[in-house]
């Protein structure tokens, strides 16, 4: 019987089920891969904001990691919000106890609604242990800036190329916080440091609550799939164009976006512009 691949989030849940582990695993299953969850955070939260964060204990998320490589056949990593230095520093140890190969690190530091999902003292951690491990970083704007120590970003492609000093693979910097009509999401690559651009017109929508959680996470389902970086890179922007038109006007505030838009019945679509 033919395997599925299998794929891990390594990440904080989310109660309103948008964005973190919950989002990343209705990813991994639209798009035919097997998740397993390693919970470093579970948060309270809706579409209006975070109100309250729970880090999972040292000792708990280290048993989770080996609970699950000593098990499963990974073939990707999709991390994201990781909290603390402490964090960091056991998932970077496992990752390398494990020979983890494929690794997609969606470097978390706010919520959508502005709360710190990761201390300021873990940033250092977070350049030194993990960006070097990683098969592909997924910064925005805000997030490259402070990786960079910077106030903002004024060049995006010098600043995705200046991110592979900390050693990743490739930096896939997101354009969504910028202005204008068009969004620019930016590959760079340590063999192709010309940035590759793949250009998309910015849906004008509210509902976006998890937007960089399924992104990455459809880019390690890809990866876990063998789909090549660029082509992965490529495939997952133009499904969550689609999840993002399709998304769901839940809650009083951004409303999730549609992970099964290809499978669900067309009512179930939503007005994109409500």
């Amino acid at each position: 019987m033919a395997q599925f691949p299998c794929a891990l989030t390594i990440a904080g849940s989310d109660s309103s089920g948008g964005a973190g582990i919950q989002a990343d695993l209705k990813t991994f299953a639209a798009f035919g891969v097997y998740g397993a969850s390693v919970i470093t955070a579970v948060t309270a939260q809706n579409t209006t904001g975070v109100r309250a964060v729970f880090e999972m204990p040292c000792d708990i998320v280290a048993a989770q990691l080996d609970a699950v490589f000593e098990d499963l056949p990974i073939a990707a990593i999709k991390i994201g919000m990781l909290a603390s230095a402490e964090i960091i520093h056991i998932v970077a140890d496992r990752l390398r106890a494990n020979q983890i190969t494929t690794v997609v690190l969606d470097t978390v530091m706010l919520s959508k609604s502005g709360q710190a999902l990761l201390h300021d003292d873990a940033i250092t951690a977070l350049q030194a242990e993990l960006l070097p491990l990683a098969t592909l970083v997924t910064p925005n704007l805000p997030e490259a800036a402070r990786l960079l120590n910077l106030t903002a970003i004024d060049d995006p492609a010098t600043a995705a190329q200046a991110l592979l000093k900390f050693g990743a693979n490739a930096v896939l910097l997101k354009g969504g916080h910028s202005t204008g009509a068009e969004v620019v999401d930016m590959l760079v690559t340590r063999e192709e440091r010309s940035p590759t651009r793949f250009c998309h017109p910015r849906i004008m929508t509210l509902h976006t609550h998890g937007t960089g959680c399924t992104l990455s996470s459809a880019i390690t389902a890809l990866l876990a799939q063998g789909c090549s970086l660029p082509t992965a890179v490529d495939r997952a922007i133009t499904w969550l164009q689609h999840a993002i038109m399709f998304a769901w006007p839940l809650g009083a505030g951004q409303g999730p976006v549609h992970h099964f838009w290809q499978e669900w019945p067309k009512e179930f679509e939503s007005d994109i512009c409500r």
